[in-house]
């Protein structure tokens, strides 16, 4: 397992009971995580700055005290992200994406000459913003307006004008490319479990990915760098990611690395996991 470090603003103080405990930007967080299926002697305490529960109807609602600040901004190495409680529990960021965005800027920082690089199911451009940072010409395509305006926000806050906004289905968008003749020598995608295109276009992921990979892979220059797939379906495991990529992905001196990510916690002997990911890299 690979864990995310290196934060200024984050840390996940403790787990128990399928809940979360974080300490967010000077805030504290109390979130709901499937993964959290331990218990442990020490009761997560309600009294925090911003709670979500689950309700009869298995959505949910955030609970805030009144000196919380809706909308904030935390820091790692340096950048910034804007930190805005959402539905289903989000906070606009994975911090756990950390281990790959520092995988990522590695390699486009090593590489000679311009990287393009593709993010599919981009979210608040966490991955475009770093590997921006990095040096990369970045195409972003997210299918929600909502996650479009946040990855615009998270750019602007760190001065970024290198990164092309696309909104809409990822499918759609890469046939397009396919057609257009356009190439990218690195592909990012972190696709949901179930999701909606902006016309009603379906995803999921145990019937589509492989099929998207594939055709995704048409999209790969010459001189490729890498792909990457991240995933928090725990019917994707490790090994499958990788013979996806193997299988769909035939190019000379590719690589596969598969692992899980995760955060360390406050708590001895305790990590969080936070799905799995793999990635194939290509040998000069």
């Amino acid at each position: 397992m690979k864990l995310a470090t290196g934060w200024k603003d984050y840390k996940v103080i403790a787990t128990a009971n399928g809940e979360k405990l974080e300490r967010i930007g000077g805030y504290t967080f109390l979130r709901p995580d499937p993964q959290v299926i331990w218990n442990t002697d020490k009761k997560l305490s309600d009294d925090v700055d911003a709670k979500y529960s689950r309700t009869e109807n298995k959505s949910g609602e955030w609970k805030f005290k009144k000196n919380f600040k809706k909308s904030f901004v935390i820091e790692r190495k340096n950048v910034k992200f804007h930190i805005e409680p959402m539905s289903f529990k989000h906070i606009c960021l994975f911090p756990e994406q950390a281990v790959n965005w520092d995988i990522m800027t590695n390699l486009i920082k090593n590489r000679k000459g311009e990287v393009k690089v593709l993010n599919l199911f981009a979210y608040t451009g966490g991955a475009s913003v770093v590997c921006a940072l990095a040096g990369a010409k970045v195409t972003h395509v997210d299918a929600s307006k909502s996650m479009n305006d946040i990855a615009k926000i998270n750019a602007s806050l760190n001065n970024i004008d290198n990164i092309r906004f696309i909104l809409d289905d990822c499918k759609k968008f890469v046939e397009r490319e396919i057609r257009r003749g356009n190439f990218y020598d690195a592909i990012i995608m972190d696709p949901p479990s179930f999701g909606r295109g902006p016309k009603g276009e379906t995803w999921k992921i145990e019937e589509d990915i492989f099929s998207f990979v594939k055709l995704t892979a048409k999209l790969l220059s010459d001189n490729p760098l890498f792909v990457l797939i991240n995933s928090y379906t725990t019917g994707l495991q490790p090994t499958v990611m990788a013979n996806i990529l193997n299988t769909t992905i035939k190019r000379n001196g590719g690589k596969v690395e598969v692992y899980e990510v995760g955060l360390p916690t406050e708590e001895k002997g305790v990590v969080l996991p936070c799905g799995c990911s793999a990635i194939m890299t290509f040998e000069k």
